[in-house]
């Protein structure tokens, strides 16, 4: 289903009955209701970014609702789709931290194949209507993604950004891996501490500390 590592991973748990169930709602939410992302992109993040590449994991709750935006990465949006605002904040925290100027795309793919796994943990979600395939089960599969990267023995980073993302801290066990948590990037919160933060700094330092290559978070080449 996903063409790689993660297919093996992952495979218990395509077989629990509530997995099946999730399927089987989801394939009637898409035919009966206009959702996003398009159906064939719903596992593009385990796709782009296997398990055994996966360096950080940046946490995000469901796809964008607005037509054409999702496209199967957290905070990501196609090529030629203007810019959210959430996005936009984090970009404008990149250039303040790394100097890296802010991409006329918000597309993220880039960062999915340096290592990035952008993961919400709703996977789905109807048009106009946020957070409306919560009750699915899709958490419980991404709660068991999040377990399996904990156990990685290589350290890794861990992205909380928002109370819901960081209500998956309970999952996070391992010592080896480089936790990062702080307020939502969207309007009403950056300004009570995510600029200024200097996620992606901190995530390169630790990389480096642990000898594992840097992630070049430049979207302009």
């Amino acid at each position: 289903m996903i063409n790689n590592d993660w297919d093996n991973l992952l495979k218990d748990e395509f077989q629990k009955p509530y997995f099946l169930s999730l399927t089987t709602s989801i394939k009637d939410e898409y035919a009966h209701h206009i959702c996003y992302p398009p159906i064939n992109h719903v596992f593009d993040a385990l796709r782009l970014t296997a398990y055994q590449d996966v360096k950080v994991v940046i946490l995000g709750q469901d796809p964008y609702h607005n037509p054409g935006e999702a496209m199967g990465l957290c905070f990501s949006v196609p090529e030629g789709i203007p810019i959210p605002p959430s996005l936009m904040n984090i970009l404008t925290e990149l250039k303040a931290d790394l100097g890296c100027e802010i991409p006329l795309s918000g597309d993220l793919t880039k960062w999915g194949k340096e290592g990035v796994l952008l993961l919400n943990t709703i996977l789905s979600v109807r048009k106009n209507q946020p957070l409306s395939h919560r009750l699915y089960g899709w958490e419980t599969l991404t709660d068991a993604i999040i377990q399996l990267l904990n156990q990685k023995q290589e350290p890794m980073v861990f992205v909380l950004w928002g109370s819901h993302a960081r209500s998956k801290k309970i999952l996070l066990n391992n010592a080896k891996h480089l936790i990062i948590e702080n307020v939502h990037p969207s309007p009403l919160s950056t300004y009570r501490g995510f600029f200024g933060s200097r996620p992606f700094s901190k995530i390169n330092q630790f990389l480096r500390s642990q000898n594992s290559s840097p992630i070049d978070f430049d979207l302009n080449h």
